[in-house]
């Protein structure tokens, strides 16, 4: 057998290493106070000990390495249970797998999470790459919002936006990390979210709150 694909496989898996240094590294500086402040290729190539070129030929850009980070993060705090979330038959239990999936992700990594938002207030590329996974997190709600509404048969489609602003808001990181403080749980601080979701939807699209179930699941 040519030891050609061996070759190959071993390439591959060494290419696989050093990504994975490099998203590593990138989460321990947004992690340190000098880091955060001034997170850039250089110090990433420089905490990750590989050449600057090596971060640009693995990412292509910083947005390419801010999305891989970010894409590391939805794994490791749990995101792929999002799809179970628009697979549930019933929308209102669609709607609270979707509140608990996002608080085990908020919950997941705080500081880091927490300091990437903070710099997309400052950095355009950190912005783009929050923002687009924030139209993510919107199309999700008002997406759920309306198969309540429909199914409920319920006349809430004139406030969809409305509502969904306000959802939107609720299962935000800032509102859980800020309910979390310093002593919350992420199930209590999830709870308490949810039981937020309700109040808005009972003032928001009234008729709906009675058919919801009373608390999320563990």
């Amino acid at each position: 057998m040519s030891p050609r694909p061996y070759r190959l496989g071993q390439r591959q898996a060494a290419t696989e290493q050093t990504r994975m240094r490099i998203i590593h590294a990138s989460r321990e500086l947004l992690m340190t106070e000098h880091g955060f402040a001034h997170f850039s290729m250089e110090m990433v190539a420089k905490q990750a000990d590989v050449a600057r070129m090596t971060v640009y030929h693995q990412f292509g850009s910083r947005t390419g390495l801010l999305e891989a980070l970010c894409d590391s993060l939805a794994a490791s705090g749990g995101m792929e249970q999002m799809a179970n979330a628009f697979c549930q038959p019933d929308p209102i239990e669609a709607l609270k797998q979707y509140i608990i999936t996002f608080g085990r992700f908020w919950s997941a990594d705080r500081l880091v999470t927490r300091r990437l938002r903070a710099l997309a207030a400052l950095d355009p590329e950190f912005e783009q790459v929050i923002r687009q996974r924030d139209e993510r997190r919107h199309w999700g709600v008002h997406t759920l919002l309306s198969r309540i509404i429909t199914e409920s048969e319920q006349p809430g489609a004139a406030k969809i936006e409305e509502a969904t602003t306000a959802l939107y808001t609720l299962i935000s990181f800032e509102t859980f990390d800020s309910l979390a403080g310093s002593e919350r749980s992420p199930d209590e601080v999830t709870e308490l979210v949810y039981q937020l979701v309700l109040a808005a939807l009972d003032r928001l699209i009234p008729g709906i709150k009675p058919s919801l179930p009373s608390s999320p699941s563990p």
